[in-house]
């Protein structure tokens, strides 16, 4: 008992903060020998995979930068083809609606020139039908005159100069009064 008590109060002294000098001294040299290891061997691997992580990292960055301006860079040449497309659009469409409108034009001066034309052959052919029902005319009412006046004098026109001077003058005896009556 009592060499608990000498051993308890052996321990009284001694501050319990502070190991005993031996270990003290054998922990440092354990933490010199770690610190070393670490230092020597496991700091610049770590230093070198985080070397290799940053660099991957900032390759990433960068070539996502890259990325983003050949995307930017393909977008705009995109946006210039549609807009070069939709002017290409409607430069053909104003192409076509001026060819529509230049054929419509043209299709019109070709329904006038050919109304003219038919016209201007009716005209021709009014004109031949009448020629030739005035002349028929002329000869029936010719006839039917000299026939006429041959009973009212009582001798017969037979002589063809003089049929053809009294058809004429009696014709243009009417021409002149259908024409006054105008």
């Amino acid at each position: 008992m009592i060499a608990n008590l000498v051993q308890l109060a052996a321990e009284e002294e001694q501050n319990p903060l502070l190991p005993p000098g031996p270990e003290l001294l054998v922990g440092t040299i354990a933490f010199a020998i770690v610190f070393f290891f670490f230092w020597k061997k496991l700091l610049p691997n770590i230093n070198k995979v985080l070397e290799e992580r940053r660099a991957a990292i900032e390759g990433g960055i960068e070539e996502a930068e890259t990325m983003k301006v050949e995307a930017q860079s393909v977008l705009e040449q995109y946006k210039a083809q549609l807009a070069e497309a939709r002017h290409e659009a409607a430069r053909l469409r104003q192409e076509a609606q001026e060819q529509g409108a230049a054929l419509i034009a043209e299709m019109r001066a070709e329904g006038q020139r050919q109304r003219e034309e038919i016209v201007a052959a009716g005209h021709t052919q009014l004109e031949a039908d009448r020629k030739v029902a005035a002349s028929a005319l002329r000869q029936d009412v010719g006839k039917l005159a000299t026939d006429l006046a041959g009973k009212l004098v009582g001798e017969s026109l037979e002589d063809h100069a003089r049929q053809s001077r009294v058809i004429d003058r009696f014709l243009d005896e009417l021409d002149q009064k259908a024409e006054a009556a105008r």
